[in-house]
């Protein structure tokens, strides 16, 4: 079997091979040698065994990840997979272990935190993945909504419902040939994550004499799971919202060496066993694991009044749906993209697909429980049998595309399957952008990418309009703010004094006595902080409390009025959003010699949803980590870009040498004719 490597002007990998087996090998070689440092600290978080290298720092999501199960659930997943698929992942990761050692010399990180890299095991790309999106549905949600109950009572909850500020979002469209001025479809989008330092999304295109195919894959992971285009067909996703991970109240306690729960059946054994977590610069740390018949313990244990399970469609079902992978990377038409979604289970998704035959596609895809509704807003007793998983939902949610779909979150074709949604104004403002126009081409797509519209500014913005007896400054700040047109530009001062009288509004309302109960946050593993934070949770909800969502008591307009008089001096019309937006990217291993933080245009409910966390940073640190069109006249007209760049190696040439472009709104040209790409040299 052989396999050639070839690079675009970005330093893009493009792979060519006999056979999928030698493709699948070449790609798991080329991963580890751009992004060496970057699987392997995604391997040791899978496994909890990050701390090792990292330090006290990644403990809490040790703790998590071996009390959760993650490589135990990527085993089970892995043991059921096909012969077929097994075969194509084991490839794979005899690629990676073949590039592991030239990529890790090529890393700096590596030699700074004494980290050799390891060596992976079949399972291995299955607990990545798991990694990647074990909290992607935000089930801590759960956690704070009965916080709220307890502390505020239920009609109190839904004065949060809003997607919270650790949930992983996108924006797609999807316009039909008739709404385009290239004679097919196209498809568009931006995935919104974690801005990573090496990026989440790893530009690659794979060819062999079955399938030439190019797209944005994830690093320790084979083919290219959602965002693809063969040339015949081109899929994408967003995330669905949709609700399928329960945590349950468990009631445990020590019978001699054996730890039981109690279930509806009674009392019955839970498996128990100790694992020892090493720490870098401290001393190890145990941690017991138990497991009842609903799930993995993920707080508290026996010794505790009571404990927390978690219940999620991997572990239940022994699988991912990494079956569908090289389906994918067969598809010629929407109908076989459709087909092979059937084995899709985590995580759940809006995939949207087009083909050059007209065909279009607009469903969910993924594995929700039928159960109790309130296993959706709630942690539910695990000894009552009414709280029970009751099958699957089945067929799930697919709706017929005329002239455009777009999907941002909102409570839309999935809202069968979910509880909490993105606010609609990512939607709406898509959807109005597109039906503005005609002739839709990639190169203009990037008009809707970058809009900077601000839909969820009206409930503040009126409140502030109604307001009288203000002094001086705030009468200024006022008036400026109600001649403001509500974009979110990195330029504009306006955007600047609205985000500085938002986080001092946010902070009185998270201050007011109503809310003092939450302040405190229940004593649940730090890995769940970002859910059940006061502040956040009001920022996220400010237009619903300032809306129809009332607190007790408040006086909205004395308090946007005394957050006036306060900002008044600072929100003055001289600093810029830019001057207070900035990227943060995350990294396992943070950079002395990071250069300055750039300046962002966006926000979190504008389609350029770049977001912070209003009332706590105006820093930002989730947004859109790709962004793309597929067009399906010609791929090679397509266009993509990410944050950083292809190389996850500090100071080679590609390691950030798309920033530019993505800071500037702009979208890069894919490189489909071989003869303008670079072939490279093995360094096997």
């Amino acid at each position: 079997m052989t396999a050639a490597r070839f690079r675009d002007r970005w330093g893009v990998p493009h792979l060519r091979a006999d056979d999928p087996l030698a493709l699948a090998s070449e790609q798991g070689r080329v991963t580890a040698y751009d992004r060496a440092w970057q699987i392997e600290v995604e391997r040791h978080r899978a496994q909890g065994t990050s701390a090792a290298f990292l330090g006290a720092d990644a403990l809490g999501w040790d703790r998590f990840a071996r009390q959760v199960r993650l490589d135990d659930t990527a085993r089970r997943c892995h043991a059921a997979l096909d012969p077929a698929t097994a075969e194509w992942v084991a490839a794979y990761v005899a690629g990676v272990n073949e590039g592991l050692a030239a990529g890790a010399a090529r890393a700096p990180e590596f030699a700074a935190t004494g980290l050799t890299p390891g060596v992976w095991q079949p399972w291995t790309p299955l607990a990545v993945w798991l990694g990647h999106h074990i909290l992607f549905a935000g089930f801590p949600g759960k956690l704070w909504r009965e916080h709220v109950a307890q502390r505020l009572g239920a009609d109190a909850v839904d004065l949060f419902a809003t997607d919270g500020p650790a949930v992983a979002g996108s924006n797609g469209w999807l316009l039909a040939a008739e709404r385009t001025g290239t004679g097919a479809a196209l498809l568009a989008g931006d995935p919104h994550r974690f801005i990573e330092d090496p990026g989440v999304y790893q530009q690659i295109r794979l060819a062999c004499p079955e399938y030439d195919v190019l797209g944005l894959a994830v690093p320790g992971v084979p083919g290219i799971a959602h965002f693809g285009h063969t040339g015949a067909v081109a899929w994408a996703i967003t995330n669905a919202m949709a609700d399928y991970q329960d945590v349950y109240a468990e009631r445990l306690r020590r019978h001699g060496p054996v730890v039981q729960a109690l279930g509806p059946d009674g009392w019955r054994p839970a498996h128990a066993h100790v694992e020892t977590i090493e720490v870098a610069g401290a001393e190890p740390v145990e941690v017991e694991v138990v497991e009842t018949a609903r799930g993995p313990v993920i707080a508290g244990g026996p010794d505790d009044p009571t404990a927390i399970s978690l219940r999620y469609p991997p572990r239940v079902r022994a699988a991912l749906g990494f079956a569908a992978l090289p389906e994918l990377l067969r598809a010629r038409s929407v109908a076989d993209v459709d087909r092979a979604l059937r084995h899709w289970v985590e995580p759940v998704n809006v995939v949207q697909a087009a083909d050059t035959a007209g065909g279009l596609l607009h469903r969910v895809a993924g594995a929700v429980p039928v159960r109790h509704p309130e296993n959706g807003r709630r942690v539910v007793p695990g000894w009552e049998a009414a709280h029970a998983w009751r099958g699957w939902y089945a067929p799930l949610p697919r709706a017929e595309v005329v002239g455009r779909a777009v999907m941002a979150n909102e409570r839309g074709l999935a809202e069968p399957l979910g509880v909490e949604f993105a606010p609609p104004h990512r939607a709406h403002r898509i959807a109005e952008l597109l039906d503005a126009g005609a002739d839709w081409t990639a190169e203009r797509m990037t008009a809707v990418h970058t809009d900077t519209h601000l839909g969820s500014a009206g409930p503040l913005l009126g409140a502030l309009a109604a307001l009288t007896g203000l002094g001086p400054a705030a009468s200024a700040l006022r008036d400026r703010l109600l001649r403001w047109d509500r974009r979110m530009a990195a330029d504009s001062t306006d955007a600047a004094d609205f985000a500085i009288l938002r986080a001092a509004v946010v902070r009185r309302l998270a201050a007011h006595p109503a809310l003092a109960a939450l302040a405190e946050p229940p004593a649940y593993p730090e890995v769940f902080a970002p859910w059940l934070a006061l502040t956040p949770r009001v920022g996220y909800a400010l237009e619903h409390l300032l809306g129809d969502a009332r607190l007790p008591g408040l006086d909205v307009a004395a308090l946007v009025g005394a957050a006036a008089e306060e900002v008044a001096d600072t929100a003055n019309g001289q600093v810029r959003w830019g001057d207070l937006h900035r990227l943060a990217p995350w990294r396992a291993l943070p950079d002395p010699d990071a250069g300055p933080a750039p300046s962002l245009d966006g926000d979190h409910d504008c389609v350029l949803a770049t977001s912070s966390v209003p009332g706590v940073t105006h820093w930002c640190a989730r947004g859109p980590a790709a962004r793309f069109v597929w067009d399906l006249a010609r791929r090679q007209d397509s266009l993509w870009v990410v944050p950083l760049g292809a190389s996850g190696v500090p100071g080679d040439p590609h390691h950030d040498d798309q920033s530019r472009a993505w800071l500037a709104g702009e979208l890069l040209p894919v490189t489909t004719d071989w003869d303008q790409l670079t072939e490279e040299r093995d360094e096997r």
